[in-house]
């Protein structure tokens, strides 16, 4: 395995993370204002993710910053081309992250609730964009021979990755539903419950109709053949025994098997790329590789070097950081606020 395939490897893992961690925090964002019927109840749940959004958030910054470091031409392909899409992002992780630290610097319901609410829009943006971008990373894109993107920003609206973003919102939200159940005491948890289990199906129903709709607009499952088939039928299981453990009321097994589906998932989109990082609509010719759009071979040994020294340092210290912050939370242990 040569470099240019380790760092692939590498990015996609960076991502799968990112989704697995980032997922359920933004999933708990987006039912705040259906779960929490009071004050109480929202900051019960703003708690439960409290400690861990910053630090989850360092999985995009890292998957980032490794792109523009291993293959420049990749990033400056992606963020001229989809340029409004990763804005709106950005944007909306901005507003959540200040609403998070303003929320509870005064005690008037109003300023409360319009906080409340960019949490909510700053964590339903990028859930739905998320899913909007990789989808059209597989279908292709209008990418030219010089490298650049040629398409505007409504050629990224397409049917196809619409539902792809639906896919990635509505399972960030499963995702967060059982987090939070996890996490909460109480009716907080109760309520967490039954909206898993609403929930669900309507995962299963996008997950199939994107999975279905990949073999006829992409080339996902053709280029690796049985290694795709495998992560995309291992994703569709464990969404699935998802399904079977809510009706079964076992709560954090569903938990882990909703991480799973999301990893999964996101390793099924990266090896029906690889070895191509962005897909040419105009010509399979143009596409961009883990080659054409690398960095140089002594760059991608000190940033091996690098990341091999620094990379189980950071996971060490995000593990502790959970293990510290594992016990459940309650209204009663809000009220203070």
């Amino acid at each position: 395995m040569d470099l240019n395939t380790v760092w692939f490897v590498l990015i996609s893992v960076l991502f799968v993370g990112y989704f697995f961690l980032e997922g359920f925090d933004y999933g708990v964002a987006i039912l705040l204002p259906f779960l929490g019927k009071d004050d109480t109840d929202r900051r019960v749940m703003i708690n439960t993710i409290g400690p861990h959004w910053d630090g989850n958030e360092v999985w995009l910054l890292t998957a980032g910053g490794a792109t523009f470091a291993a293959f420049p031409n990749w990033y400056a392909t992606l963020f001229s081309g989809f340029y409004v899409a990763l804005l709106l992002i950005l944007l909306a992780l901005i507003a959540r992250g200040v609403a998070f630290e303003f929320r509870s610097k005064d005690k008037n319901p109003t300023w409360r609730k319009v906080w409340d609410w960019l949490l909510f829009v700053g964590s339903l943006v990028p859930a739905l964009l998320w899913g909007v971008a990789f989808a059209n990373l597989i279908r292709g894109v209008p990418i030219d021979a010089n490298m650049n993107y040629t398409g505007g920003f409504w050629n990224l609206l397409n049917p196809y990755a619409l539902l792809g973003g639906l896919v990635t919102l509505s399972a960030f939200v499963l995702h967060g539903a059982l987090f939070l159940n996890l996490k909460a005491k109480g009716e907080t948890a109760g309520r967490a419950q039954r909206a898993a289990r609403r929930v669900w199906p309507v995962v299963a129903v996008l997950a199939v109709a994107f999975l279905v709709a990949s073999y006829f607009a992409t080339d996902l499952y053709a280029v690796h053949g049985v290694w795709t088939w495998l992560l995309a039928a291992g994703a569709a299981v464990a969404l699935l025994g998802a399904g079977g453990l809510l009706r079964a009321r076992r709560y954090g097994w569903a938990f882990g098997l909703t991480g799973l589906t999301i990893a999964l998932w996101t390793a099924t989109l990266f090896a029906g790329l690889f070895p191509r990082v962005m897909v040419s609509s105009l010509d399979a010719e143009w596409s961009l590789t883990i080659y054409n759009a690398s960095s140089t071979p002594y760059t991608l040994r000190v940033m091996t070097i690098v990341a091999a020294i620094m990379v189980p340092i950071v996971l060490l210290y995000q593990g502790w950081s959970y293990w510290v912050f594992r016990k459940r939370i309650g209204r009663e242990d809000v009220l203070h606020y």
